[in-house]
């Protein structure tokens, strides 16, 4: 779906980013296109254990499109070693929120030490997340967590974000497992006062351990939010919709490239759109997947 430009990129890390009380540096990663300037900027939060390191397929397709794309590594990384039993598993959910606070508040730092301050645009940023990823990006865009008592939490909302994208964001809590609702309790967004433009993207097959509700469960982040809000539901797509955390990794069940392919460039033109960089990108892209919709089609006929 070649519909966006191609460059050549660069990544740098780790850089290190400065903050107050976190038991372990907030470092991140950095890709670039090689030339360009007035460049837009992603700030991707991973997936439960993850780093800095995962998601090459998405952080490197975005890049060659023309963004930035900033990969910090939060706590509940594997690398770390906190597990569902640490005493500190309890807080890592608002550490995340912390950790993309901190970055955007310290972009111009990071762009600094990448080299990259004369060619970027801090006007133009947008925040993606996949999985607990998502949840953490919701925060930022105005969604809260309930409480023990049903009542909504604090807001980690900021007001110069102008558009996310949350990849197979959690649902509601009201459908939580025994072991979610023990070792995630936290997993109770109150999508109401998402207000921030969003672009949600869920797998047509994603089933979560931590629900007893099947696919529609990752549909909430659209349905329970206020507008505008788009959404994609990716056919026949998993958890990982293909291999977005990476090539062969173990826990893609679903390995297809063209889906990795077509998550990765909706977010591109979603964001080019919604941060007017490119507001013809969105109907392009439109275009193209409903074409090579159609030809897969008809090759398997």
């Amino acid at each position: 779906m070649p519909v966006l430009a191609q460059h050549r990129t660069i990544a740098i890390k780790p850089i290190t980013v400065p903050t107050d009380g976190r038991d372990v540096e907030l470092q991140v990663k950095v890709t670039a296109p090689v030339q360009g300037a007035g460049l837009p900027v992603i700030v991707f939060s991973h997936g439960n254990a993850w780093s800095m390191d995962g998601y090459e397929p998405l952080a490197d397709r975005w890049a060659a499109a023309g963004f930035v794309v900033v990969q910090p590594t939060h706590l509940d990384s594997r690398r770390l070693g906190i597990g569902f039993d640490d005493p500190r598993f309890g807080t890592i959910w608002r550490v995340r929120i912390a950790d993309l606070h901190g970055v955007l508040d310290h972009l111009g730092h990071v762009m600094e030490q990448a080299g990259l301050t004369a060619r970027v645009d801090p006007s133009r940023v947008g925040l993606v997340g996949h999985s607990w990823g998502a949840q953490t990006v919701g925060a930022l865009l105005g969604a809260r967590v309930f409480d023990d008592a049903g009542d909504p939490g604090e807001d980690f909302s900021r007001e110069d974000i102008k558009a996310g994208v949350l990849i197979a964001a959690t649902g509601t809590g009201d459908s939580l497992t025994p072991f979610a609702s023990e070792h995630l309790p936290f997993m109770r967004p109150d999508y109401r006062t998402m207000r921030t433009p969003a672009f949600v993207i869920a797998g047509e097959k994603d089933r979560s351990t931590m629900s007893t509700r099947g696919p529609d469960w990752f549909l909430d982040a659209y349905h329970l939010s206020p507008a505008p809000k788009r959404l994609m539901a990716v056919p026949d797509g998993e958890h990982t919709l293909g291999g977005i955390a990476g090539e062969a990794v173990a826990e893609t069940t679903d390995t297809d490239p063209a889906r990795v392919t077509l998550v990765a460039d909706a977010v591109s033109a979603y964001l080019f759109d919604a941060l007017d960089v490119d507001t013809h990108a969105w109907s392009a892209f439109r275009v193209a997947a409903e074409t090579e919709r159609r030809a897969s089609l008809q090759r398997k006929d």
